[in-house]
């Protein structure tokens, strides 16, 4: 399973809380379909990370694992899911990370989530042009504050789309196959 990336032009929210600053938005939204590099769209299923909650999910810089904001274990990121998709928050460390963070989300320089995920469950739909791919379920690995709330390199996902084809191809060649044999069994027995 390939990380995949996608930055989703949410707004981020900065305040201040009693233990210091907090940043959070819609990381994830369900049922808005988005181009992935005019290859193909794609769309989030109501519930999609369900069961990916509960992981250990880092919040980074800029998807920089050297530079982690916070930690669902650590209890320093929250993720919560309801039918518009999944929602953090962050309590930024008093790091120069965290510090530019909060100055960058407050400027409104930094206004959009991203967010590292692998795909369990996914179809295809290849009847649409581009092709629609609808992911069901997924892991998440990790949901990153960005500059730049546009999607990111879509090459992994493209292979993705090229490996569900070679796969429904591979499908579609086993059932004929096994079609042919069992017409060619029938004409056997037939002329017994």
């Amino acid at each position: 399973m390939t990380l995949e990336t996608r930055t989703l032009s949410q707004r981020v929210e900065a305040r201040a809380t009693a233990d210091g600053q907090l940043v959070g938005g819609v990381g994830i939204a369900y049922g808005e379909t988005t181009d992935i590099g005019d290859s193909f769209r794609e769309v989030f299923a109501p519930g999609a990370f369900r069961n990916a909650l509960s992981a250990d999910i880092l919040a980074l810089f800029g998807h920089d694992r050297n530079r982690v904001l916070g930690r669902t274990t650590a209890g320093t990121l929250r993720l919560r899911e309801d039918q518009q998709g999944v929602h953090y928050e962050i309590d930024l460390p008093d790091t120069t990370d965290g510090r530019d963070l909060a100055v960058s989300v407050g400027r409104g320089d930094i206004t959009g989530t991203s967010f590292g995920f692998r795909a369990i469950k996914e179809t295809w739909d290849d009847t649409v042009e581009p092709p629609l791919r609808t992911i069901h379920e997924a892991l998440l690995r990790e949901i990153s504050p960005t500059a730049d709330p546009a999607y990111g390199d879509t090459t992994i996902a493209l292979r993705s789309l090229d490996a569900a084809r070679k796969e429904r191809r591979s499908s579609n060649f086993s059932h004929a196959a096994r079609r042919l044999r069992m017409k060619i069994s029938l004409d056997l027995k037939g002329r017994e």
